[in-house]
């Protein structure tokens, strides 16, 4: 199948920058770049009407960059947590997916769309972690997840202590476990 060339209105990570030619499968193009205006097909009149709107998109670009970093500035350091049922070793009967990730950051003040959260895979276990929000395509603002069985595990998280199976409250002695003449007796 042919490749298709298209012109790229906004930067597209591992792709290009705007104003380029690029060639991509065509499905790529057709499934994602041209429904979401990331770019348009490359032809000529397309070309022509891109040069003569460049400036302005350039401008417009620049102008949401700036309002993006400004968001960043305001909610650097933003921490959410999100509470989950666990096994006893620590992983989620479940997982925490971008959706939950950006109802806990509209939660915590910064509207975002499951699109925005740059997630590799979804996180299977109490902790931790840092995932990337992407205000715009070269703004990202890193968001630090606690997932955690309750608001007091996740508040030990946060301090640094580790989380894990609960030590028993009693000491049991293995001599009497051995040797049931040396174990207590119960009065009669």
């Amino acid at each position: 199948m042919a490749a298709v060339e298209v012109i790229l209105l906004q930067r597209v990570e591992k792709l290009g920058q705007m104003g380029e030619v690029v060639r991509v499968k065509p499905g790529f193009a057709r499934n994602f770049l041209l429904p979401q205006k990331k770019a348009i097909r490359a032809s000529k009149d397309n070309l022509a009407r891109f040069e003569s709107q460049r400036a302005q998109l350039e401008a417009q670009n620049l102008k949401r960059r700036e309002e993006a970093e400004r968001v960043a500035e305001r909610v650097h350091g933003l921490s959410v947590v999100i509470i989950r049922q666990a096994g006893e070793s620590g992983s989620l009967y479940g997982s925490v997916s971008a959706r939950d990730i950006a109802e806990a950051c509209t939660g915590a003040g910064l509207t975002i769309d499951r699109s925005q959260v740059t997630l590799a895979h979804p996180i299977k276990a109490l902790g931790v972690s840092t995932v990337f929000v992407a205000l715009h395509p070269e703004v990202a603002l890193p968001v630090r997840v606690n997932v955690a069985r309750s608001a007091e595990e996740a508040e030990k998280q946060a301090r640094g202590e580790a989380i894990g199976v609960e030590e028993a409250a009693e000491t049991v002695d293995i001599a009497s476990l051995l040797d049931p003449e040396a174990a207590p007796q119960p009065e009669v």
